[in-house]
C-alpha cells in the first residue's frame, strides 16, 4: 500500500457560541432540548458490535426537573463485564496494528460530527441530564471534546515525532506501542467532555477500553456513543458498560490483560481501586499504568493590592457557574480584611440579580445539582454552619429545595477560623467560604492556604503588587497543579492550560497534553545495524 508522512490538522481550539438571542445556534438548542423533552430514550450498553438491552432499566430524570422522565438506561452485571473485556482484546488484535492515520481521521470526524450536527443535541443531552446552562454545556460538551479530540491527534504526532539519535552505521527509531491488554476509564458526571475523552485518548494510541460512566451523565454519554460509531469507530475498540462500579471492577482487576485505568471521580474511589491493583499485581502480564484526578478544595488567595470588583467577578464564577460542580471550583478564598466590605458588597449585588432555575430558561445562571444524595450533603454543610454560629456564618444563600428539582441557593459562608469544616473539605456544591485576614499578614496566611486542604489541584492569587504574585507563586509551589493569577481557578482549555494536581488531587497526567497520551503508549526501541561486524575482536585486543 501507499505511505507518507502526514500533516495533521493544524492546532486550533473550536470557538464557543455565544447563544446571544437571535442567533441560529439558540434557536437550534432550543428546538433540541424541546425534542429530547418530547421523548423517550432507552440506553443500552454497547458491546463490541452489539447494542445490550437489560431487565434491569434504570430512570433518568433532568436534576432540575426529577419528576420528568427522559428515558431509561440498562443496567448491566457480570457477564455483561466479561463479553465486553472479550470484545475489547479481540478488536484488539486489528486496532492495535492499524496506521495512525486511520485512527487519528476517526477522531477527527468525531470532533468535525460534533462541531457540525451532532451539537445541539450533545448540548442539549447535557444541559437535560446533568443540569447545565447553555453556556456551560457549549464550553464543555462541544468546544472542550471537539479540542481533547482535535489537539490528541496533533500530540500523537508530537510523541511519534521524537526519535533517538543514530550512529555512524546505525540506524536507531522508536515505536510507540499500545499497552498490552485493555484500559478501563471511569468517568464522573460533571463534564462531558471528560467522559468522552478518557476512553478516546487511549483509543488513539491503538489501546482497546472499557468505558464505564457515571449512571447521572449515562444521557450524554449515549450521544458520544452514537458519535463514535458514526465517525467510523470499529466494533469493540470502545465498549460502554453500564454496570455498578464494584460489580465492574471485581472482574476488571482481577483480569490479566488489565493494562491501565484511566480515572476521573473521588479521591477516596481512586485510593481503594489503587489499593486493589496492588492487591492483584501479581497477577497481571504487565504493570498497569494507574492515571487519575480526582478532585479539589480548590483556594483564591487574594492580596490587599487586589482590584476588588475583579476579585468578586472571579469568585461569583468560580464558585457558582455550574453549581459548585466542578473539581476546579472556587471552594476556600482568603480575602484581606481592608477590601472585605467591598467584595462583599458586589458580590451581593450580583447574587441579587442572578436566577436559579431549569435550563431550558436561558435565563438562569444556576441550575440544579445533580441528584437527592448530592444534595442532602450540601445541605448538612448548610446546615451545620446554622447550627455552629460561634465558628461561622451564612453572609447569603442558605435556602435549599429539592421538591421539584434539586436546588440549593449559592451560599457564602464567612467562617471565624481558617481550618472550619467547609474550609477543609470538598462539599462539590454552589458553596463558598471565605475567610477574612489581617491585610498586613500576607506572607502567614500562604502557610495556611497550603497546609488546610489536602488536595492540590487549583488555586489563584489575585493582586496588583507583583511582589505579592511573586511570593505567593514561589510558596504554593506545591498546591495547585493549576495556578491563575487575577482571574478564577475555572476554564481550563485544551492545551493553553492542561489539567491536573497533585497531593491528593490526582496523578497530573496533564488532560488536553502530550504527558497524558504518553501514559497510554509502551515505547520499543530498535537498533539496525546496517554492516554487522563479523569479528568479535576490538582493536584493543590487537599487540
Amino acid at each position: 500500500m501507499s505511505q507518507g508522512l502526514f500533516n495533521v490538522p493544524a492546532l486550533r481550539n473550536e470557538p464557543v457560541k455565544s447563544y446571544a438571542p437571535g442567533s441560529p445556534e439558540r434557536s437550534e438548542l432550543k428546538k433540541a432540548l424541546e425534542e429530547a423533552r418530547s421523548k423517550l430514550v432507552e440506553i443500552p450498553q454497547y458491546i463490541g458490535g452489539e447494542e445490550v438491552f437489560s431487565q434491569n432499566k434504570k430512570r433518568v430524570s433532568p436534576p432540575h426537573d426529577h419528576q420528568h422522565i427522559l428515558g431509561y438506561f440498562h443496567e448491566g452485571n457480570t457477564e455483561d463485564v466479561k463479553k465486553a473485556i472479550d470484545s475489547a482484546l479481540e478488536a484488539r488484535k486489528t486496532w492495535a496494528v492499524m496506521h495512525w492515520e486511520q485512527r487519528a481521521a476517526i477522531f477527527l470526524k468525531a470532533a468535525d460530527l460534533i462541531a457540525g450536527p451532532y451539537r445541539a443535541e450533545l448540548n442539549a443531552a447535557t444541559m437535560l441530564g446533568q443540569s447545565k446552562n447553555a453556556y456551560q454545556a457549549e464550553i464543555d460538551s462541544a468546544c472542550e471534546i471537539i479540542d481533547f479530540l482535535r489537539l490528541n491527534v496533533n500530540f500523537l504526532t508530537d510523541i511519534y515525532k521524537q526519535q533517538p539519535v543514530s550512529s555512524d552505521g546505525v540506524w536507531n527509531r522508536m515505536e510507540y506501542r499500545p499497552l498490552e491488554g485493555f484500559i478501563f476509564a471511569i468517568t464522573p458526571f460533571n463534564f462531558t467532555a471528560i467522559a468522552g475523552n478518557l476512553p478516546a485518548a487511549p483509543a488513539l494510541m491503538g489501546n482497546v477500553v472499557l468505558w464505564k460512566p457515571a449512571f447521572t451523565q449515562v444521557y450524554a454519554a449515549n450521544v458520544i456513543m452514537k458519535v463514535f460509531k458514526a465517525a467510523g469507530l470499529p466494533d469493540g475498540v470502545i465498549n460502554m458498560i453500564l454496570a455498578d462500579g464494584p460489580v465492574a471492577g471485581d472482574i476488571v482487576f482481577k483480569h490479566a490483560d488489565f493494562a491501565g485505568i484511566h480515572f476521573t471521580g473521588s479521591t477516596k474511589v481512586f485510593q481503594t481501586i489503587w489499593k486493589e491493583i496492588g492487591e492483584n499485581i501479581g497477577s497481571y502480564k504487565t504493570f498497569p499504568r494507574i492515571v487519575g484526578e480526582t478532585g479539589g478544595k480548590d483556594f483564591v488567595l487574594a492580596h490587599k493590592s487586589a482590584n476588588a470588583k475583579a476579585l468578586a467577578t472571579g469568585l461569583i464564577r468560580g464558585a457558582f457557574e455550574y453549581q459548585g460542580q466542578k473539581c476546579s471550583a472556587a471552594s476556600r478564598a482568603y480575602i484581606p480584611s481592608n477590601l472585605w466590605d467591598e467584595v462583599k458588597g458586589y458580590m451581593l449585588a450580583d447574587l441579587a440579580e442572578i436566577k436559579m432555575g431549569g435550563v431550558e430558561d436561558f435565563s438562569n445562571f444556576v441550575n440544579a445539582v445533580i441528584d437527592e444524595k448530592s444534595f442532602d450533603k450540601i445541605a448538612s454543610y448548610i446546615e451545620g454552619v446554622k447550627n455552629n454560629p460561634d465558628d461561622a456564618e451564612i453572609v447569603v444563600g442558605g435556602t435549599v429545595d429539592k421538591s421539584k428539582g434539586y436546588f440549593v441557593q449559592p451560599t457564602i459562608i464567612k467562617a471565624s477560623k481558617p481550618d472550619y469544616v467547609t474550609m477543609c473539605e470538598e462539599i462539590f456544591g454552589p458553596v463558598l467560604t471565605v475567610y477574612i485576614y489581617d491585610a498586613d499578614k500576607f506572607e502567614e496566611i500562604i502557610p495556611i492556604v497550603d497546609s488546610t486542604s489536602p488536595y492540590a489541584l487549583t488555586g489563584a492569587v489575585f493582586a496588583q503588587d507583583r511582589y505579592a504574585i511573586q511570593y505567593a507563586t514561589e510558596h504554593l509551589v506545591n498546591a495547585a497543579g493549576n495556578f491563575y493569577i487575577n482571574d478564577k481557578p475555572t476554564g481550563a482549555v485544551v492545551g493553553q492550560q492542561p489539567f491536573g494536581g497533585a497531593r491528593a488531587s490526582g496523578t497530573n497526567d496533564k488532560a488536553g497534553s502530550v504527558l497524558n497520551l504518553l501514559r497510554w503508549v509502551s515505547p520499543r526501541v530498535i537498533k539496525e545495524t546496517l554492516v554487522s561486524p563479523e569479528n568479535y575482536k576490538y582493536p584493543f585486543l590487537l599487540e
